[in-house]
């Protein structure tokens, strides 16, 4: 079983990078939070192909894809939908937060009010309207994408939901002349912008959803709960942060490092698993002091420092859960 999901996930990783120019590392990182109904943000500049990252994704697992632009006027009810009135009685009209993968992008262009519609959605997998609370389907989570350095006309995410963020993913420029040059081969090959409907499925909805079961069986050593736990609070004591990591920081390690594990054929967590996402599971969720903040310094630097300071289990006994996977 663990070598069928390992493979299925390399084949996955392997198409998604057909289309996608960027990091393998990137798309794996990015597999590792779907596997764990985790939400995604996007923080980088614009035409980097996070867009299209988003739409291949859904289509290899096979999932419904829905994007909503966010506008400054645009309103909860056109995200979560409204109910209207049908001759003797009022008919709930599903928004587009109804499906599987969803994009918000630019989500930071929308006020507060807007925002603040998707943080039952992102957190419980459920909305309520006028008292009435309807399920969403399964799998759900949310790519979302900001401008990092555009601030006229956007409004700063809340840390309530930045916090529900399982990651955060800058993509970056292409590496080399070579990464420049295959986008611009790729364009000839499909000889179209958007080529997501040329890409066949890997995997079926409900297939992707079992493999979201598996991750749930991964065995965690005592020794990796305390790794997690003494990374997370190391965070808060730093002397640059005003304010560290919450508790949900340390679930977020502890879900995204079993994923990382199932994809490496692994039913037990190590700690390269742990640290190969700590920046971007931890680094959104870090506050600095603000005199350090005006100093340009990151949060990312700060998780390094974290990753340094605690020490790595050096000796483990893995022990398999019972049952095994």
């Amino acid at each position: 079983m663990l070598k069928s999901v390992r493979d299925m996930c390399r084949r996955i990783v392997d198409v998604v990078c057909s289309v996608y120019v960027g990091e393998r590392e990137l798309v794996e990182k990015v597999l590792a939070c779907c596997l764990c109904n985790g939400n995604i943000l996007f923080e980088d500049y614009p035409g980097l192909g996070k867009t299209l990252l988003a739409k291949v994704f859904a289509r290899v697992i096979g999932a419904d894809y829905k994007r909503i632009q966010f506008t400054p006027d645009l309103l909860p009810a056109d995200i979560i939908g409204t109910k209207v009135w049908k001759r003797d009685h009022f008919e709930f009209i599903k928004g587009p937060i109804f499906t599987n993968v969803l994009l918000a992008d630019e989500i930071n262009r929308s006020p507060p009010k807007t925002q603040s519609a998707l943080l039952e959605a992102m957190e419980e997998r459920q909305v309520t309207v006028e008292g009435e609370t309807f399920r969403l389907r399964d799998p759900f989570f949310v790519i979302a994408t900001q401008n990092p350095i555009e601030q006229e006309g956007t409004y700063p995410l809340p840390e309530a939901q930045l916090d529900r963020f399982l990651m955060r993913i800058r993509p970056g420029y292409p590496k080399d002349v070579e990464g420049e040059m295959e986008i611009l081969r790729r364009r000839i090959k499909w000889k179209k912008d958007d080529p997501t409907n040329e890409i066949e499925p890997v995997v079926g909805l409900n297939e992707f959803v079992e493999m979201q079961r598996l991750v749930e069986n991964v065995y965690v050593d005592e020794s990796i709960l305390k790794y997690i736990a003494e990374i997370v609070r190391a965070t808060r004591r730093h002397e640059l942060v005003e304010i560290g990591s919450s508790p949900r920081g340390g679930l977020a390690l502890l879900k995204i490092s079993r994923a990382l594990a199932v994809m490496n054929g692994r039913d037990y967590v190590i700690p390269d698993d742990v640290k190969k996402i700590a920046v971007d599971v931890l680094s959104h969720r870090i506050i600095l002091k603000v005199e350090y903040a005006v100093e340009g310094v990151r949060t990312e630097e700060v998780v390094l420092d974290v990753l340094k300071e605690v020490e790595v289990p050096k000796r483990l006994d893995y022990v398999k859960s019972q049952g095994g996977l």
